[in-house]
């Protein structure tokens, strides 16, 4: 088990995680606030450079997992820059309906923009919303995604239970969060997360302390055998995941039934 990581609940009712800094709960929001403010133009960019281009092929599989068809419900949550939600978009087509949700107004309006360039702005609806008390009805959903989002939710039981309220009877939810990697190669992913990461971060968005941040959350978020059981103890059933890339990333995937 890696040092710090985080099992099951974080903390004590009053206090949480912030990377490795234990804060008052009501400050976590704030706080994760100012680091996707911080990186929201350049956020694609980031993740490009820190993955080689590897978490497009994991969205990838994940949209490939949801197999959204025509005329279905979506919920992209934690849906930053709009990626996965113009995917979604036309994969339900004009019948169906996407909605691109995150909790940072600067991710939305980044996402609003780069879908209005993309042509499908008007197919996809923008929503400010806190994961963890979700404003749709019971059962509005056919797919929920929430993708590298999950770990800086600050009640994540909270939020499977809410992601678990609003999806249909025989929708499916899905989680690509990074998550432990194998043993083999936990040395050098050490090395890459808390040296590298944090001096690219510094070097194209003059932010160090935003990609230290996103190293030490990673290694508080719980692993995949933990998310799993807390899927389960949401209500989700069939639950399973997929390792990425030697565990560095795990999809999890949940129904309810």
């Amino acid at each position: 088990m890696l040092a710090g990581r985080m099992q099951g609940t974080e903390m004590n009712k009053d206090s949480t995680h912030f990377g490795y800094e234990t804060v008052p709960v009501a400050d976590k929001a704030r706080r994760v606030k100012g680091v996707f403010d911080s990186v929201a133009s350049r956020y694609d960019l980031m993740n490009d450079l820190m993955s080689g281009g590897l978490h497009r092929l994991w969205k990838r599989f994940t949209i490939e997992q949801a197999a959204a068809k025509r005329g279905q419900s979506v919920l992209d949550l934690a849906g930053g820059t709009g990626d996965l939600a113009r995917v979604f978009a036309g994969k339900v087509g004009a019948g169906g309906t996407v909605v691109l949700a995150d909790i940072n107004d600067s991710m939305l309006r980044e996402g609003r923009r780069r879908l209005v360039d993309a042509g499908v702005g008007g197919d996809v609806s923008i929503a400010q919303v806190n994961a963890e008390s979700l404003p749709f009805s019971d059962a509005s959903f056919d797919c929920i995604t929430i993708a590298f989002g999950l770990r800086n939710v600050t009640d994540k039981e909270a939020a499977l239970a809410s992601m678990y309220r609003v999806l249909k009877p025989g929708g499916k939810a899905l989680i690509l969060e990074f998550s432990r990697p194998a043993d083999a190669i936990r040395p050098m992913y050490e090395l890459y997360s808390f040296k590298v990461l944090p001096l690219m971060g510094k070097l194209v968005t003059n932010d160090e302390q935003s990609y230290r941040y996103l190293a030490e959350s990673i290694r508080m978020h719980p692993d995949q055998d933990t998310l799993l059981a807390m899927m389960q103890d949401a209500g989700f059933e069939r639950c399973r995941f997929h390792n990425l890339a030697g565990g560095i990333v795990a999809l999890h995937v949940g129904y309810r039934i």
